[in-house]
């Protein structure tokens, strides 16, 4: 199916005024075709797949998902401009449905087909001034999710990644690799987008591991925690896990193989989901 290239869509629609648009809505749009096709290809979707899109643009990420054949396509846009600029889209395409809205406002439960219930595959360009808040969001929503696909910030993606012992390692890091497995894509420079950002982007892929639904109640504990300790992550761990265990802080570090003189970036992901546990318990 031919359509009328990305860019002349920006053009057309107007997308791309002035420096304000991509500072209001965090969008960089990606013109080149082989990028896009490249993420779509690395997530690796199911046949049949339900995929979620956040922010679209004018379409370049959602025409190569699109030549994925999923069942559904979910695009979740912001922009009422790029609702409009995505119109030839919606028209030649019966299983794509386009959502004018928030995508921090939208549960994912409510995107799901009762009636045929799936995991839904998320893989997205995400706006970079709200990619790590809807990262947390969705690993609280986890049961719902088959995959996340997403392009951040590389510095994001090396703290989403990253392993303990490394000035990368924070909460981030812990919440994700806890109930998921983390894999590093490649790495796009700032001139393939427009307008060009002034950091470098990853694409990584998250998949959640069998057994993260046991983990789900103990997320917000766990938030407490790493939130406690990584504020004051130059201290030793044993101060600021006094404000949450008290009088038994050493006696909870023991018991998960630590001790008091550590700090907060010497504990490994297991350790911190099991003083997680001994609090909730």
């Amino acid at each position: 199916m031919s359509f009328p290239s990305i860019r002349s869509i920006v053009d057309k629609y107007g997308l791309l005024p002035d420096k304000k648009y991509t500072k209001k809505y965090g969008q960089n749009f990606l013109f080149d075709e082989t990028i896009t096709a490249r993420i779509a290809s690395f997530a690796r979707l199911p046949k049949d797949a339900t995929v979620l899109e956040v922010g679209p643009g004018p379409g370049g990420l959602t025409r190569a998902l699109l030549d994925q054949s999923p069942e559904r396509l979910i695009a979740i846009e912001y922009d009422p401009l790029c609702v409009k600029a995505l119109s030839y889209l919606k028209d030649a395409y019966a299983n794509l449905q386009i959502i004018e809205g928030d995508a921090l406002r939208t549960e994912l439960k409510s995107l799901m087909i009762e009636e045929k219930i799936k995991p839904i595959h998320i893989v997205a360009n995400l706006p970079y001034n709200i990619g790590t808040e809807l990262l947390v969001r969705w690993l609280h929503q986890l049961p719902c999710v088959g995959s996340m696909t997403l392009m951040f910030q590389k510095e994001v993606a090396e703290r989403i990644s990253s392993s303990p012992n490394s000035k990368e390692y924070g909460r981030l890091s812990i919440i994700t690799q806890i109930l998921c497995t983390v894999e590093h894509g490649f790495d796009l420079p700032p001139h393939v987008f427009t307008p060009a950002p002034k950091v470098e982007s990853s694409v990584i892929h998250i998949q959640p591991k069998p057994n993260a639904h046991e983990y789900i109640p103990l997320l917000t504990t766990l938030e407490q925690i790493t939130q406690a300790v990584f504020h004051q992550r130059r201290k030793q761990i044993k101060g600021p896990l006094k404000a949450i265990f008290g009088e038994n802080t050493l006696d909870a570090l023991e018991k998960v193989g630590a001790t008091g003189d550590q700090r907060a970036e010497n504990l490994t992901p297991d350790q911190y989901i099991q003083l997680a546990a001994l609090k909730y318990g």
